[in-house]
């Protein structure tokens, strides 16, 4: 019997204001080329486009952000596209994809605004994910932990499964550096990357168990809901009212077949300037810049511009980014306070 193809669910949501000025609630990071030529949603879509494996995507996004989408998505025959009429977060967003599919089919559970240096790397995880899934587990990737990360959630390797994968002994939320030192230390610990494998029929069963409310307002939601050409609309009013929860204190954290498989593929969530900076080619410095740019006796310095010339003498883990008529100058160290920004709240 052929196995049925691995259906990836691309993730499209949030305004990405720890990239501000760059990323803006009209256009957020997934849509923006910040690592290489093409941008991270095009990125993410193209790394599940094998037609060995893989079916056409289903992308849940919101009608704020459907024109980039459908832009983007270029030509992906039999692409689908829920449009969500409100963020609920990640359970509900999941939840109508799963609704929208064969009970059997495997999803594969992608944020759009991710990088992933080595895509074959995360082909392997994933077929090994959906062989798991395929297994009644609901898989998460844990990414190679290889830092003392305190801005990432955290899963700890329990026993095996097979050769494809390890049991998830449990989740951990963003600890403090001390911890995060321990678990690098101890070696048994992955970072949780937010990307998940599980059967729709699997998921809909763990959230109906444990978020009951959740999963029969989304199906209601569905129930109501209409198709216009590739989109599906979900019942406003209805799925306005579901609580809104991330996947994993919905489902991830409460499931007991709670699985993960190891991914070493340069995974970075391009989560501030600094990750932004990690994931660029640098010069011999660590520099890296981007537009007119001249940089002179300065060391792990980021430049981004779209027009003016920037010229920096001496300076050493910085970032100065101009976008229009906005300029940020940040230590890379204040990155991840970026969105903290009134200009960056506002736009």
């Amino acid at each position: 019997m052929t196995e049925s193809p691995i259906v990836p669910v691309i993730l499209c949501g949030g305004s990405g204001t720890r990239l501000w000025p760059r990323s803006r609630a009209t256009c957020p990071k997934p849509f923006l080329p910040l690592v290489g030529d093409s941008t991270l949603f095009e990125a993410t879509v193209a790394r599940c486009a094998d037609a060995e494996g893989f079916a056409p995507p289903l992308v849940v996004t919101g009608a704020a952000h459907l024109a980039h989408v459908e832009a983007q998505l270029g030509e992906s025959p039999g692409a689908q596209v829920i449009v969500e009429p409100s963020a609920r977060n990640t359970a509900a967003a999941i939840a109508l994809a799963a609704l929208r599919l064969p009970p059997d089919a495997v999803m594969l559970v992608c944020p759009s605004d991710h990088h992933i240096a080595d895509p074959a790397a995360f082909r392997i995880a994933a077929r090994a994910a959906a062989a798991l899934a395929r297994e009644g587990w609901l898989v998460s990737f844990g990414i190679e932990a290889t830092a003392p990360e305190t801005g990432f959630g955290y899963l700890q390797r329990g026993e095996a499964i097979g050769e494809l994968g390890f049991r998830t002994a449990r989740f951990v939320e963003k600890p403090d550096l001390e911890r995060a030192r321990g678990f690098i230390a101890d070696g048994g610990y992955a970072w949780n990357g937010g990307i998940f494998a599980f059967r729709a029929g699997t998921f809909l069963e763990e959230l109906a168990a444990h978020r009951p409310a959740i999963a029969a307002q989304a199906r209601a939601a569905v129930a109501g809901g209409h198709q216009d050409g590739a989109r599906f609309h979900p019942d406003a009013a209805v799925f306005a009212a579901i609580d809104s929860e991330s996947v994993d204190y919905a489902v991830m954290e409460n499931t007991a077949r709670a699985a993960l498989v190891p991914a070493d593929m340069g995974w970075s969530d391009i989560g501030n300037w600094d990750a932004l900076h990690a994931a660029r080619e640098r010069d011999e410095a660590g520099n890296s810049a981007r537009g007119r740019a001249e940089l002179v006796d300065c060391r792990n310095v980021l430049v981004e511009t779209d027009g003016p010339r920037v010229s920096a003498i001496g300076l050493e883990d910085v970032v100065i980014v101009v976008d229009g008529d906005e300029v940020l100058v940040t230590t890379r160290a204040g990155a991840q306070l970026v969105g903290k920004l009134t200009g960056a709240s506002s736009q």
